[in-house]
């Protein structure tokens, strides 16, 4: 056999043998893609199920009645005891729980966001010194328990006036959830390009009017994610809310449910029902403005995408 015609038959099986590994690859390939087709839709409607099947355990607990949930609490009620929700509210007072909610809600976000912005703008596009300290600093403190707060709080906020106000509760609101929203701002800030604030400064800007015309216009979608986070967490929030104010006129909605106590005993289905009022906003708000805060939290690069 001449030369070229074995150079010929080599390349001619080589070139079978790539087919070959081609063709196995695509196979595998083809055998796991579908297997993840599968995998997926299962794993998700589990994940739904596991996510959905307490509100929904909850909503039918709420429109039983107390012998009917004591009896039967996983099924569906036999009568529909839609008064439970009337009754709830009527009893615990929502109404005015609600107002002072938006009311306290509404001061940590706004107190938290400037707060964050000023400290993330500082860490993340000035050079100061100590930055790096400082950031540990608030990743220790983020990881603390809060209940180690709660004595020290208490005598300094008596001796301050700050004890059973609602401007007292803000602020330490605004105190706990400062170093975890500065943590997120400042990796959103770090994705910014410099050229806009260089162009600002080349202008005779300085650096409040950085900040507040420059940067954080651009940051709205890391601001929006830090207000929406912050916003869920103070309403949710129960044990500081408890301490720090006895006034009844004054408590937030999350405290309501010590409203229906009586006794040693506790009527279930209202709490139940008194739940669902008191979720209903957030998880309203929070189906709408899902996506932004989809964007901002995966923008930030704290989402793990």
């Amino acid at each position: 056999m001449s030369l070229t015609k074995q150079s010929t038959a080599m390349a001619f099986e080589r070139k079978t043998q790539f087919k070959k590994h081609d063709a196995g690859t695509g196979s595998s390939r083809r055998l796991r893609t579908k297997g993840a087709g599968i995998f997926m839709p299962v794993a998700i409607t589990l994940l739904a199920i596991f996510s959905l099947g307490p509100i929904v355990l909850f909503f039918f607990n709420a429109l039983k009645t107390q012998g009917e949930l004591a009896t039967n609490p996983l099924g569906l009620p036999t009568t529909w005891e839609w008064g439970n929700f009337i009754r709830a509210w009527e009893q615990a007072n929502m109404g005015a729980g609600i107002t002072n909610s938006v009311i306290i809600v509404g001061g940590t976000v706004l107190g938290t966001c400037i707060v964050a912005g000023c400290a993330a703008y500082a860490l993340a596009r000035l050079d100061i010194k100590g930055g790096n300290s400082f950031i540990t600093y608030l990743l220790v403190t983020s990881s603390l328990p809060m209940q180690m707060f709660l004595v020290p709080l208490f005598y300094i906020w008596s001796n301050f006036g700050l004890y059973d106000t609602q401007l007292g509760l803000i602020i330490i609101y605004i105190a706990l959830f400062s170093p975890f929203a500065t943590l997120l701002l400042r990796s959103f800030m770090l994705t910014l390009p410099k050229e806009f604030e260089e162009a600002a400064r080349m202008d005779g800007a300085g650096e409040l009017k950085v900040l507040f015309r420059v940067v954080l216009p651009n940051a709205l979608p890391g601001l929006f994610t830090v207000a929406l986070v912050t916003g869920l967490s103070a309403y949710n929030e129960f044990l500081f809310a408890i301490t720090f104010i006895q006034n009844s006129d004054l408590l937030p909605v999350s405290t309501t449910l010590f409203s229906f106590q009586q006794g040693y005993t506790q009527d279930f289905t209202l709490i139940s029902a008194a739940g669902i009022i008191m979720i209903a906003p957030m998880l309203i708000l929070f189906l709408i403005l899902q996506r932004r805060f989809i964007d901002g939290l995966a923008s930030s690069g704290l989402g793990g995408s």
